[in-house]
């Protein structure tokens, strides 16, 4: 698909401007948005996310507009096509297009931010609507921080589910002739076709034992024979899963039998249908399968001004740098400023009083205040308002 081009020349007749422009406030987000909308998403600026051959898109400009509007007025990706189609104020914010300008079905929508999630810049929608902020002077040095659960659609896996599940996905990547190798050096029995457990009697140890030990020779041997081949995308993924799955689950008490590890590994796999997704805390009472969304706010505009996605058993201050980059110098920028404070004089009183006002300030609870991050605020002169995790024994 090729990059299209959102029209510039309209339509004396049949344009939304004459219809809007003394009906749609100027300071109005379609008001705005029709002045700057050129300026602040040309369709060059999506040029990446295109090839040199196929049938023209739907302009990138009007798609942005369209995906900012959506975001302001909380719609849906059917309800926000519908409203571009028929609501004239959503035309006009889009450069003043006709009152017929043809409409796009929800799936552009959708299509665009597998385009965007895919690319090198995957935030420039988000990043140019921060830079009109910056430059309207909105956005100021201070941040909070903070961050919130984003729960994963999938069930979390016993041991067993896992470990098929994992062997089920590396034979599905295999091609025929490595299929055919594979559940060669299959030895329980089990064809893994289904998802559905084993029947077995689960009140009898030794038949679970027999089943988790017999389960994980499959997988072993499978990884053994695809030791030292060369492996495509999709085999080499599955492979590393399986192994990881095998390896983060189970343990062999020197009897050769394998068995459940007495232990939670620390990064533990939840699920082969999203093996990214983890077990979390938000406090020690509450946990939840998934992710961790954090998030940068300017206090004053209550503009967000950086945003993340980390495993949900990661630390919130993990992600804090990521948030900060606006406001947080680079090493060596800390280093530089750190030398040129240590030669300069000691300023008038005034002077830093009007430092002081500028300075940049980071808040938020405890979960941020770790070491390093306070270490590092400490460092490059910004006021730390975190609170401090409490000690423990």
């Amino acid at each position: 698909m090729t990059l299209g081009r959102a029209p510039r020349q309209t339509d004396l007749l049949r344009s939304t401007v004459d219809y809007c422009q003394d009906r749609v406030p100027a300071d109005s987000i379609y008001g705005v948005l029709h002045r700057e909308c050129f300026a602040l998403f040309p369709d060059e600026m999506f040029a990446d996310l295109f090839t040199d051959v196929g049938r023209r898109s739907v302009p990138p400009m009007i798609v942005a507009v369209v995906m900012v509007l959506q975001r302001i007025e909380g719609l849906s990706d059917r309800e926000a096509v519908e409203r571009f189609a028929f609501d004239a104020r959503w035309k006009y914010a889009a450069g003043g297009l006709h009152f017929d300008y043809p409409g796009f079905v929800h799936t552009v929508l959708v299509d665009m931010r597998a385009r965007l999630a895919r690319s090198a810049r995957p935030d420039r929608v988000f990043e140019a609507v921060l830079d009109v902020a910056r430059q309207a002077g909105l956005v100021g040095r201070k941040r909070v921080l903070d961050s919130t659960p984003l729960y994963d659609a999938v069930a979390t896996m016993d041991t067993i589910t896992l470990i098929r599940s994992a062997i089920r996905g590396l034979l599905a990547a295999a091609d025929a002739g490595q299929a055919a190798r594979l559940r060669a050096v299959i030895t329980s029995g089990d064809d893994y076709a289904s998802t559905a457990k084993p029947q077995i009697d689960w009140d009898d140890h030794d038949a679970r034992e027999e089943l988790i030990d017999s389960r994980a020779r499959d997988g072993f041997a499978m990884l053994t024979l695809l030791n030292d081949h060369e492996l495509g995308e999709g085999v080499d993924k599955a492979v590393r899963l399986l192994a990881t799955v095998l390896g983060q689950d189970l343990a062999d008490d020197g009897d050769g039998v394998f068995r459940i590890a007495r232990k939670v590994a620390p990064d533990r796999i939840i699920s082969t249908v999203d093996p990214e997704a983890r077990h979390g805390h938000k406090t020690s009472a509450r946990g939840f399968d998934g992710y961790k969304g954090h998030v940068a706010i300017d206090p004053d505009a209550e503009i967000i001004t950086a945003t993340e996605v980390t495993a949900g058993n990661s630390g919130d201050a993990e992600a804090a740098e990521t948030l900060l980059t606006d406001i947080l110098p680079s090493e060596a920028e800390a280093e530089a400023e750190a030398e040129a404070e240590a030669e300069a004089e000691a300023e008038a009183e005034a002077e830093a009083e009007a430092k002081d006002e500028d300075r940049a300030a980071v808040y938020g609870d405890a979960a941020y205040g770790a070491g390093e991050l306070l270490e590092r605020l400490d460092e490059t002169d910004i006021h730390n308002g975190l609170k401090v995790q409490p000690r423990r024994r």
